[in-house]
């Protein structure tokens, strides 16, 4: 019997998760052994535990790279002339390992998911109160729907798979619709919204409203699937307003003043953040940790380990060009450049006095970072700067999943519909809220350009921008690739000013921009190669999903 790599992934049933004592409150005492159906969700504390690795685990594998290889590479925020330089240029191969895995993270938390929901249904005791069994099933179906949201944004139609039991005698599993993808991330979301409880029942769990904030979210998406400029289904959009309405004036959420303290490790969970992935740095168990420093921190005198090997990465000439010249809280919270002054980060230099031995200050950007402005957001720095928790590829920093500043321009959105344009007090209000913390400007009247250059300005090394192009592309796809393919991912220089009275600096770009075509064959990311030759069903046409399983 032939089997493919979906039914190994999604299999990976145990979680053997045993991470040290840490101050991260309900990641304080994971499970301590498998999860053996039968001995475990006997009371609630078990039922929470079961289900407290689905916010960070699981999700490594996608956060370690595949985040901002996709969502900003692909995205055109982040360049590379080292890695993901495939994504940069649309010419992804079935073949690359990145693909594979990225894929193999999406399914790996499908699979765990399933597991937990048929754990609780099956093994909970009748001692669970209802309402944590609905709590523990509502997370793993926000989890699972959130999943495919990635999955189809990334390779289009996918299987939907919800029992992993009856997957290991199906030699038939075949891709699902693009439509009927979209309708099961839909009804996971809808469930946890409304089993979920307003308040978390631990910190940095979720809530209601991280459920309300992603169903704007997929609703803004799916409103454009299938039409044209013009023409978004209403009733999504409808709903996209709604959700985003409710959260932005009940959830309690507020923005965070200062936009650069979004990215400390001391403000995770703030008042900002709805759905955030959840690390610790101690963990003995590989894949609880955010290893994006590692990868981003252009040397490792600002990680203090061997790390830091971002040098080669950095801004697109494209992104740099959409900021607003007076845009420098935000350019500074999220690119470095050259003299650039972070009090609250430290590096390591030389001591000219004692050769050898190095002196700590505070980080002053070298000027000799002249030809990339290096990635500064999810960089938190030694571990003086964070309280100690930082060793070689691991800090605790949370990775955002959404943030209420996304749902303010989601509620926008929503508002202007398939208008040109809009002027309504409403959208402005909010559109307005996230360019004052910036201290930029309002305005008074907005289009969809308007929007979607705030987000992608406010968004920037955040996962987010390939979404938005897919989102774009489901009903405009001109627009889109026309966007994508005269991108400048060409060569700069960022040269201080001397003598300003305020840090300025010069930016050339190449005469010529360097650009890379994106075609409809090129769009989204290739199936990976070994899953088609294990599961040559993924070549047949997709098929609607039958909702009568779930």
């Amino acid at each position: 019997m032939k089997t493919n790599r979906i039914t190994r992934y999604i299999t990976l049933v145990a979680f053997v998760v045993t991470m040290a004592s840490c101050n991260k409150e309900f990641l304080d005492r994971l499970p301590l052994d498998t999860l053996v159906d039968a001995t475990y969700y006997k009371n609630a504390d078990q039922v929470l535990m079961g289900t407290a690795p689905l916010y960070n685990i699981v999700w490594f594998d996608y956060n370690d790279k595949a985040s901002f290889a996709l969502g900003d590479a692909r995205g055109g925020t982040l360049f590379s002339g080292s890695s993901w330089t495939s994504h940069v240029r649309f010419n992804t191969s079935s073949s690359e390992s990145e693909v594979a895995l990225t894929w193999q993270s999406f399914y790996n938390i499908v699979g765990q998911c399933n597991t937990i929901i048929r754990n609780i249904n099956t093994y909970a005791d009748a001692g669970v109160p209802d309402n944590i069994k609905r709590h523990g099933i509502a997370e793993a179906r926000f989890m699972r729907g959130l999943a495919y949201a990635y999955l189809v944004r990334n390779y289009g139609a996918v299987p939907i798979i919800t029992d992993n039991t009856k997957l290991l005698t199906d030699t038939t599993q075949a891709r699902n619709t693009v439509e009927s993808v979209w309708e099961f991330v839909i009804r996971d979301l809808r469930y946890a919204a409304q089993n979920l409880p307003a308040t978390p029942v631990q910190r940095g769990r979720l809530t209601k409203w991280s459920a309300e904030g992603m169903l704007s979210k997929m609703f803004l998406t799916r409103a454009g699937l299938g039409k044209t400029e013009g023409s978004r289904s209403q009733s999504d959009l409808d709903s996209a307003r709604y959700y985003a309405g409710d959260v932005i004036k009940n959830s309690g959420a507020s923005l965070m003043p200062n936009y650069e303290d979004l990215f400390m490790t001391k403000n995770n969970n703030n008042p900002e953040s709805l759905f955030a992935l959840q690390w610790v740095w101690n963990g003995p168990q590989w894949g609880t940790q955010n290893t994006m420093q590692s990868y981003l921190a252009f040397n490792s005198s600002i990680t203090g380990f061997s790390d830091g090997w971002g040098i080669d990465h950095g801004a697109t000439a494209d992104i740099l060009k959409a900021y607003e010249p007076a845009d420098s809280i935000r350019r500074k919270a999220t690119f470095m450049f050259p003299g650039d002054h972070y009090k609250y980060i430290h590096q390591l230099v030389a001591d000219p006095a004692n050769p050898g031995k190095q002196l700590t200050q505070e980080l002053v950007v070298p000027l000799t970072n002249t030809n990339r402005a290096n990635v500064k957001k999810y960089v938190v720095g030694l571990p003086m700067d964070n309280d100690g928790k930082v060793s070689f590829m691991h800090t605790e920093i949370n990775s955002y999943m959404l943030r209420l500043a996304e749902v303010y321009l989601i509620y926008a959105e929503a508002i202007m519909g398939n208008a040109a344009s809009t002027s309504d007090a409403e959208a402005l209000r909010y559109f307005n809220a996230v360019r004052t913390r910036a201290k930029l400007a309002p305005k008074t009247s907005i289009t969809f350009d308007d929007i979607f250059r705030e987000k992608r300005i406010e968004c920037a090394m955040e996962g987010v921008q390939w979404y938005e192009f897919v989102r774009l592309y489901y009903f405009n796809p001109t627009k889109a690739k026309d966007m994508l393919s005269k991108m400048d991912k060409g060569t700069y220089t960022v040269t201080p000013i001397a003598n300003s009275r305020t840090r300025q600096w010069n930016i050339a770009y190449a005469a010529t921009p360097t650009t890379y075509p994106v075609t409809d064959a090129s769009f989204f990311v290739p199936y990976p190669d070994v899953e088609l030759t294990k599961a040559p069903n993924l070549r047949k046409p997709p098929v609607p999903f039958d909702f009568s399983k779930m």
